[in-house]
Formats: C-alpha cells, sequence, structure tokens
C-alpha cells in the first residue's frame, strides 16, 4: 500500500496509521461511553428525592458530560475528515444524517437541564430555602430520559451504517 505525499509508503506505514485510525477508535468509543455514563448518573441522581446537596454533584457531572459530548464531537470530526472510511462514505449514508441530527437534538434537549442545575445552585449558594419543586425535578428528569433514548438510537444507526445498510438501498 502506498501512501501519496508522505514521502513514505510499505508496511511500516500503514501500521503508524493504522495505530493512530485505531487510537481515535478507542478515544471516540471511550469519549461515547463516557457521555453515556455521565448522562445515566444525571438520571438516577435527579430524583424526587433529591438534596440540596446533590445539586453541587449535578452540576459537576454535567460539567463531564460537556466535556465528554466535546470529545466525542472532536474525535467524530477527526475520524470524518481524515481517518476511517473518509468523508464519501458518510456523507453518501443517509443513516450519518441521522445521526448528525440525533447528537445535535440530544445537546439541544440538554440545554434545559443544565439551565436548572445552574439555576438551582445560584439559589442555594445564596441561600434560598425552598428550591427543589416537584415539577421542576420531574421535568428535568423526562428531558434527561428523552436524551437517553435518543442516545441509545445512535448505535444503532452507526451499525447499520458500518455494514452498508441505508435507507435508500
Amino acid at each position: 500500500m502506498k501512501y501519496r505525499g508522505c514521502g513514505r509508503s510499505g508496511p511500516k506505514r500503514a501500521g503508524i496509521i493504522g495505530a493512530v485510525e485505531a487510537s481515535f477508535a478507542y478515544l471516540h468509543f471511550v469519549s461515547i461511553l463516557a457521555l453515556a455514563g455521565l448522562l445515566a448518573a444525571e438520571f438516577f441522581l435527579c430524583n424526587e428525592h433529591l438534596q440540596p446537596g446533590h445539586v453541587r454533584l449535578l452540576v459537576r457531572i454535567d460539567v463531564g458530560y460537556m466535556v465528554a459530548a466535546l470529545a466525542v464531537l472532536a474525535t467524530g470530526v477527526i475520524r470524518f475528515g481524515w481517518l476511517a472510511k473518509g468523508a464519501g462514505f458518510y456523507l453518501g449514508n443517509p443513516l450519518f444524517y441521522v445521526k448528525i441530527a440525533l447528537f445535535v437534538a440530544i445537546g439541544l434537549i440538554s440545554i434545559v437541564p443544565t439551565m436548572q442545575f445552574l439555576r438551582w445552585n445560584r439559589a442555594l449558594r445564596e441561600g434560598e430555602a425552598r428550591v427543589l419543586s416537584g415539577k421542576d425535578i420531574g421535568r428535568v428528569r423526562r428531558l434527561i430520559a428523552l436524551e437517553l433514548f435518543l442516545f441509545a438510537l445512535m448505535p444503532l444507526a452507526a451499525v447499520l451504517m458500518a455494514r452498508g445498510v441505508s435507507p435508500t438501498t
């Protein structure tokens, strides 16, 4: 196998590129798992028994969730543009757009819980006694459940795409 413009060819270069591709695939998957775990932690922590002391933890978990989402995005963009199967493979498959739409939808939905966590945290820091209402907790929990549901659909789209299955085939 020859790589043009690299000044090298042969198995050694293919090994280096293969290792880089494997490393970014690994980072992408680890980021996805971290994102799923942090989102599940938010879901289980944000319940009808939510205590004021847990709000600070929710804020920290949410920051980790944002970092994981950015890592998923960054490693995904690198794999899309320079590694894996290349942009042509992805752009030609409608399931790629489903994955992107799901990721964007999850990101947009996550704004509401994040803002609520920050409001709760600010109110508790300012000494307000009655901050956590069952109605707000329920609404946030339902949105996190929706995020989890949509997130669970992403691997299905990825597996179908990797196997060459497409709504147009």
